[in-house]
């Protein structure tokens, strides 16, 4: 086992429990600062580098609130952060609620390498936001710098340069409930970026319902985190949530994670941490990367909440990671399934606490034609089985209703999930067409995630609208389809892009392109150079195949449908040439 070092600061407060029962979260962090639990800052060798208590985070951003108001900024400006696992980030997002700021967290990339791409996808989002102010680090300021060259903004620097800023006498904003306390983009798309607006109000009413509701904290909790502060379950999960419930926080850098699995349950055993959530693939890298004498060097026998989310659940992975933990006391009953969204603020469902997951052994052909959930051993069938997890019942306060149209569909029948409750967005930056698509005037939000529910429990069996996720990153069909486009052989609206699961139920992404070209040469160069470019610009590896023009489905408006072109590619091809189809990715990515 790596070795860890652990810091003093003490899982059991001083400070008597509150479940989030605050009006704004300057609030919550005013009363967090009374006690002696915050953050701890993990390298990827297990090393703290970095601690800093609620105490010290209240004064530290109180003291940069004044900063920023020093060099004119108003309420309601935007502040763009770069969103590395770092203290800075959550100083300044909490002296932005102090100054009554609006902080933007921006994506800190994974594979900075892909230069271009991520350059392009900061100006985007700096443009969306109307950001007046950018802050990175060193190593992440010159993409930041090269993104605003031709923006309009007061002042993009490193946090020291903040720091060193004069400070502004004037009191600070009093936060109200009805203040905008952020804005969240939804991850995915470069092209077109929607920001999720979130107000104290909403915020605290999801925050406190998960805290009380969801996990049952108490005071003597303590979580542990590799998720991105950018993505909504980070920075929601697990830098609000701690605060909001005065618990303290471990963390370590998701770039960390991704070289060193590992090293998430050395700091689960040596931290005793009794929350902690990942997608998926999270736990699945952790089971390819333990070797069996690791597993007698952890001891998991805290974790009590081990949440999954942020993408389609695979029980399978869960099950070999439930099956491999056991000796390190790890207890299946810990897995805790849950559905949410960035329009929510964070959490709609959570299943039951301390009952694993449940499954439901679906027909998926006959879901598929009929919109009907049918369980295989009920049916008699030999369809096609795909098992879905149940993603437990909403939140108190929270309606949900399965419609086909403006029709509320009964149990088992799949349809759109629309939702009602006081933690939704109040709508998103400057996209009022967005906005109105998205929510009613009654206040129900069409979430575009395909469901269906029973006795109340929630289960989810499509993705929301035709977005693609892969490795829980989130990747629009838009901006693939838009490459394909730039190539001279290819028309618009001659691609269509879509994810696929291959025999281990592991998506992978798909391109399909009408191709007018016979030369076997040439289409050969076609698939290679998207290939590459989809590498090249979005970093992202991608199986690309060419069809007969007039091929792609399209709906009764004449649109292309990506659901059917999905599921026409699943039902021409079996498991086995689907694994090939990903073996072949990866050899054409490695050749371009």
């Amino acid at each position: 086992m790596s070795h860890v070092t652990v810091n003093t600061m003490p899982t059991n407060n001083s400070l008597a429990f509150r479940p989030a029962d605050f009006a704004t979260l300057t609030e919550a962090l005013d009363y967090a600062a009374q006690g002696d639990t915050g953050s701890n800052f993990y390298t990827g060798r297990g090393e703290i580098y970095a601690s800093i208590t609620y105490h010290e985070l209240r004064e530290e951003s109180v003291t940069l609130a004044h900063k920023l108001l020093g060099i004119g900024l108003q309420k309601g400006e935007r502040v763009a952060l770069v969103a590395e696992t770092n203290p800075e980030f959550i100083r300044f997002f909490y002296a932005c609620q102090y100054a009554g700021l609006i902080p933007v967290a921006l994506p800190a990339s994974v594979k900075v390498g892909a230069h271009t791409a991520y350059v392009a996808q900061l100006k985007q989002l700096l443009q969306a936001s109307d950001a007046v102010v950018g802050i990175a680090s060193e190593g992440y300021l010159p993409f930041l710098q090269e993104a605003s060259e031709d923006l309009a903004m007061r002042m993009v620097d490193v946090p020291e340069a903040f720091h060193a800023l004069p400070g502004d006498e004037q009191p600070l904003h009093q936060a109200e409930p009805d203040d905008v306390s952020y804005i969240q983009y939804t991850s995915g798309s470069t092209r077109f970026p929607r920001g999720v607006v979130i107000k104290h109000r909403t915020a605290m009413a999801n925050l406190q319902a998960i805290i009380a509701d969801g996990l049952k904290m108490n005071g003597k909790d303590r979580m542990m985190s590799w998720l991105p502060f950018y993505h909504d379950m980070g920075l929601v999960g697990f830098v609000l949530v701690p605060m909001c419930a005065q618990v303290t926080i471990d963390y370590l850098d998701t770039r960390e994670f991704a070289m060193r699995p590992r090293q998430w349950l050395n700091l689960m055993t040596e931290t005793r941490a009794t929350i902690s959530f990942a997608p998926s693939f999270g736990y699945d890298l952790c089971a390819r990367r333990v070797r069996p004498k690791d597993v007698e060097t952890y001891d998991l026998s805290n974790w009590r909440v081990a949440g999954i989310g942020a993408e389609m659940i695979r029980p399978q992975t869960l099950e070999q990671f439930a099956e491999m933990m056991e000796p390190a006391g790890f207890d299946r009953r810990a897995f805790l399934a849950c559905y949410g969204m960035a329009e929510c603020t964070l959490a709609i469902s959570f299943s039951p606490l301390w009952t694993g997951f449940t499954t439901h052994h679906i027909d998926a052909d006959h879901l598929s034609e009929h919109h009907e959930a049918v369980l295989l051993d009920e049916a008699g069938t030999q369809g096609r089985g795909r098992h879905f997890v149940n993603c437990g019942i909403p939140l108190p306060n929270f309606e949900v209703e399965i419609r086909d149209d403006s029709e509320v569909l009964g149990d088992w029948h799949s349809g759109v999930i629309y939702l009602r409750g006081p933690s939704v967005m109040s709508g998103y930056f400057n996209l009022p067409e967005e906005t109105n698509h998205a929510l009613c005037d009654d206040g129900w939000l069409n979430t575009g995630d395909i469901g269906y529910l029973v006795d109340g429990v929630l289960t989810i069996t499509g993705r929301k609208k035709d977005l693609i996720i892969i490795h829980g990153r989130n990747i629009w069909p838009q901006d693939l389809e838009h490459i394909a486009e730039t190539q001279t052989e290819v028309r618009a609206g001659d691609a269509v892009a879509f994810s696929a699961p291959d025999s281990e139920g592991e998506e992978m992404c798909v391109l399909m392109v009408q191709c007018r070209e016979r030369d076997p040469i040439k289409r050969n160069n076609l698939v290679r150079r998207l290939t590459a470019l989809v590498r090249m610009e979005m970093s992202l590896d991608c199986f690309v195949e060419l069809v007969p023009i007039h091929s792609l489905p399209r709906t009764s408006s004449g649109k292309l449908s990506r659901a059917k072109a999905r599921l026409d590619f699943i039902n021409s091809n079996d498991l086995n040439s689907l694994d090939a189809a990903a073996e072949e990715v990866r050899l054409r990515v490695a050749s371009a």
